[in-house]
C-alpha cells in the first residue's frame, strides 16, 4: 500500500517511517510537516493510506479529513486519547494509535487498513460490470448521462477532472481515482498521474507520448509496459 505521513514533529514522522519500513506491505512515498502541503500533494497523487497526527498548528487532522472529497484509509497517530470517539465518526478512519506506538499495535492497524482496502477494490469491479456503457456526471446540479465508449480522455486539473468525449467536454469536481474506478479497465488505462485514456482511441504512439484526437498525452515510464501490452502489435 502506498502511504504518506503527516505530522508536525520531525521525530514523530521518523518513528512512523521506521515502523513502516518493517512492514513489506507499506511503501512510504512522501511525508509532510503540515496538512496544507499534503493537500496539494493529494490533488496530484492517489495514496492508499495516510498516517495522520491530530494536533497540528493552524490545521488539525480532523480539519484535513473534512477537506478530502474521496479520502483514502486513515490511521490517526496522536498522543491524545480524548478524541477516539470523535475519530470513529469518520468512515475513512480505520484505527487510532496513541504515541508512543509499538510495532505489534502498529501492524494490527495496518492489517485493518489492508483488509478494508481489499474490500473496496472488490466492490468497484462489480459496479463496472453493471455500468459498463454509461456514466452519470453532476454538472450544475444536473445529472448528465455520458456514453462511456465515447470518452477518449480524462485529465486531472487540480480539484477537477475534464472528461473529453466525441461530442463534448465536461469539467467535473472529482478525482482521477474516483472516475478510474467507474471506467471499464479493459477499455481505459491510466498512462500518467494526470491522464486516463481510451486505448481504442489511440491514433499514434511516439516515444513517451500518445496521440488521441488532437491531444498529445504523456506516458509515464512505469505505465508504458502495460500500455504496450494492451496494443495489438504486428
Amino acid at each position: 500500500m502506498n502511504c504518506i505521513i503527516i505530522d508536525d514533529e520531525a521525530s514523530a514522522r521518523m518513528i512512523i517511517q521506521q515502523l513502516c519500513n518493517q512492514l513489506s506491505e507499506l511503501n512510504v512515498i512522501e511525508e509532510f510537516p503540515n496538512a496544507i502541503q499534503a493537500m496539494k500533494f493529494l490533488n496530484q497523487q492517489d495514496v492508499d493510506l495516510i498516517f495522520l497526527d491530530i494536533h497540528m498548528p493552524d490545521f488539525t487532522g480532523f480539519d484535513f479529513i473534512q477537506t478530502l472529497k474521496n479520502p483514502p484509509q486513515i490511521i490517526l497517530t496522536t498522543s491524545d486519547r480524548n478524541f477516539a470517539i470523535e475519530a470513529f465518526e469518520y468512515d475513512c478512519i480505520v484505527d487510532y494509535l496513541v504515541k508512543p506506538v509499538e510495532l505489534p499495535r502498529f501492524e494490527k492497524a495496518v492489517k485493518k487498513a489492508e483488509a478494508r482496502l481489499n474490500e473496496q477494490l472488490a466492490e468497484p469491479s462489480e459496479e463496472k460490470e453493471a455500468t459498463n456503457k454509461e456514466l452519470y456526471i453532476n454538472i450544475d446540479r444536473r445529472l448528465i448521462k455520458i456514453d462511456i465508449p465515447s470518452i477518449y480522455l480524462v485529465e486531472a486539473k487540480g480539484d477537477y477532472i475534464q472528461v473529453k468525449t466525441e461530442d463534448k467536454n465536461y469539467t467535473v469536481h472529482s478525482t482521477l481515482k474516483k472516475i478510474e474506478d467507474k471506467l471499464p479497465s479493459d477499455l481505459f488505462l491510466k498512462v500518467h498521474r494526470s491522464y486516463i485514456i481510451n486505448v481504442s482511441k489511440i491514433i499514434d504512439i511516439e516515444d513517451n507520448s500518445v496521440l488521441i484526437k488532437k491531444d498529445v498525452i504523456p506516458v509515464s515510464r512505469s505505465n508504458r509496459p502495460e500500455l504496450m501490452r494492451r496494443l495489438n502489435l504486428l
